[in-house]
């Protein structure tokens, strides 16, 4: 019977027909009664029995199968550059790596009243309530090897709001200088 409670927590909810994504302890008990195993179980026994072998059907961690059969080619080329190296030869001093990403749709809010400041004997004040003011997208380029961020608000993506944050990267020293920006 413990065997069976283990195998029925390594198989997918669904193939008993079950609408869930992943076991709980609760669900396995119910599950093992309703098809007959047990005649009633606690999720706390199962729970015991499960961890006896470390197995946990609630736990899971997402990932990602990389598709592109020249996945390792093309990731291969970011790693190097991670370890300052291009073609096979390091990077000069003067050769730098910058990596840029956005994030889309933060949400602009106002507070309908002022925060109120600390005084002797009282707590500063922070209104809850507020007002939406639009979208933003927050565009970021980081020198990777340096540790410094560039950062700009745009109303919107696209290419005219990544120019601008190339530009002001490629504008600032000493990157404006480089022999090479990767």
């Amino acid at each position: 019977m413990v065997v069976t409670v283990k195998a029925l927590a390594c198989e997918r909810p669904t193939r008993v027909a079950c609408p869930l994504a992943r076991w709980s302890v609760s669900e396995l008990a119910a599950e093992a009664h309703r098809s007959g195993l047990v005649a009633s179980i606690s999720g706390s026994t199962i729970w015991r029995w499960l961890h006896e072998d470390a197995i946990r059907p609630w736990f899971h961690r997402s990932w990602l199968f990389p598709r592109d059969p020249a996945f390792a080619t093309k990731a291969g080329r970011i790693l190097d550059l991670y370890e300052r190296v291009w073609e096979g030869q390091p990077l000069r001093a003067d050769e730098f790596v910058i990596s840029a990403d956005e994030k889309t749709s933060i949400q602009a809010r106002r507070r309908c009243h002022a925060t109120q400041l600390p005084r002797a004997g009282t707590a500063m004040r922070v209104e809850h309530e507020y007002q939406r003011t639009g979208a933003w997208a927050y565009l970021a380029a980081l020198d990777v090897h340096r540790a410094r961020v560039f950062g700009r608000c745009e109303a919107t993506t696209g290419i005219a709001p990544f120019d601008r944050l190339v530009a002001q990267v490629m504008s600032t020293p000493p990157y404006h200088a480089a022999r090479r920006v990767f």
